[in-house]
């Protein structure tokens, strides 16, 4: 009898305990929201952090504070997220540098995305552009390849560092297109931008926004943009996979996540706010302006992205032998 007791009342006590979680979780979110940016201010991942932010304060009616927490390709931040609360008033704005390249190129790294984060909804996407000097002799992206086959490691290209998307994207390009260029790393893109127009390296794989204003002034010119389909913001330029590599697909991604164990009821109304967000015409509007295209997802397809994001990546890095860094 004792036993059943004990049984019994550990039974109570775990349904009462359900109870009160599922009530708490019916008044979510009841106090502000904080989300973590793992880049300064004004970058891509912040600015893509504040529109979604403010959408989704405003559809769940409850402030949405961004909070840039900067360092090591924004793995401080994704280590701060991992150690806090799974209670849906943590969240962070990943990408794919944070979530998918950073772990695996930094030794004192103690993050497992795939394991330590809760996808909440993929929300946007950044493709990047193929550009060269208008003096490059290269036309299209099988003149490129053509070039640098022909003389291997003879072809520069810039980079804004060390496992920035750009950087990746040209390496992974290099490895499907079996040609072995040049990594000038440069200390931030704007620097390597500067030394692609006065034609100190001939070519870079670049952030859309970040030469939009050099391609309409034509100071710059354009082969091909990264993503499986063109982009909105710049319709007339061919993708890599159209134009001499096909199946390429590389870009920008942004998403919300949470730390693991976050309620799957808090996952999906946060998923629900993001997906009305995103819908808004306003915010698709914003989105175009800065070379961005809305994404959606669910937060259980959002999770098997970022694995197949980091399994992909990681390839990548171990076939173009990319130096893992402090």
């Amino acid at each position: 009898m004792a036993a059943f007791l004990r049984v019994f009342t550990l039974v109570l006590a775990l349904v009462c305990w359900s109870g009160m979680v599922r009530a708490q979780n019916a008044d979510y979110p009841n106090r502000p929201i904080k989300m973590l940016v793992g880049f300064s201010a004004g970058g891509g991942t912040d600015v893509a952090a504040r529109i979604i932010a403010q959408k989704i304060s405003e559809i769940l009616g409850q402030s949405i504070v961004v909070e840039n927490r900067t360092g090591a390709s924004g793995l401080l931040a994704a280590q701060d997220l991992a150690k806090s609360d799974p209670d849906g008033y943590t969240l962070m704005m990943g990408s794919q540098t944070t979530c998918a390249v950073a772990p695996a190129l930094y030794h004192k790294v103690t993050i497992d995305p795939a394991k330590d984060f809760s996808g909440i909804a993929l929300t946007g996407a950044s493709p990047l552009v193929l550009v060269v000097n208008p003096s490059f002799a290269a036309g299209s992206v099988a003149d490129v390849i053509a070039m640098a086959k022909a003389s291997p490691g003879k072809i520069n290209f810039g980079t804004g560092g060390v496992g920035t998307t750009p950087h990746m994207t040209a390496e992974l390009f290099q490895y499907e297109a079996g040609i072995k260029m040049v990594h000038v790393a440069y200390r931030g893109e704007a620097p390597a931008i500067n030394d692609l127009l006065a034609g100190q390296i001939p070519l870079m794989f670049a952030n859309l926004s970040a030469v939009m204003g050099n391609l309409k002034a034509g100071s710059l010119r354009a082969l091909a943009v990264t993503s499986a389909q063109r982009s909105p913001s710049a319709p007339d330029v061919p993708t890599v996979a159209e134009t001499g590599l096909p199946g390429f697909n590389a870009e920008t991604w942004f998403g919300i996540v949470a730390p693991a164990g976050t309620p799957r009821d808090i996952r999906l109304k946060l998923n629900a706010a993001a997906r009305q967000a995103l819908d808004r015409e306003d915010t698709k509007r914003r989105y175009v302006e800065l070379g961005m295209v809305p994404r959606t997802s669910s937060p259980e397809e959002f999770d098997a992205y970022i694995k197949a994001e980091v399994a992909k990546w990681a390839q990548v890095i171990k076939e173009a032998n990319v130096q893992a860094l402090d």
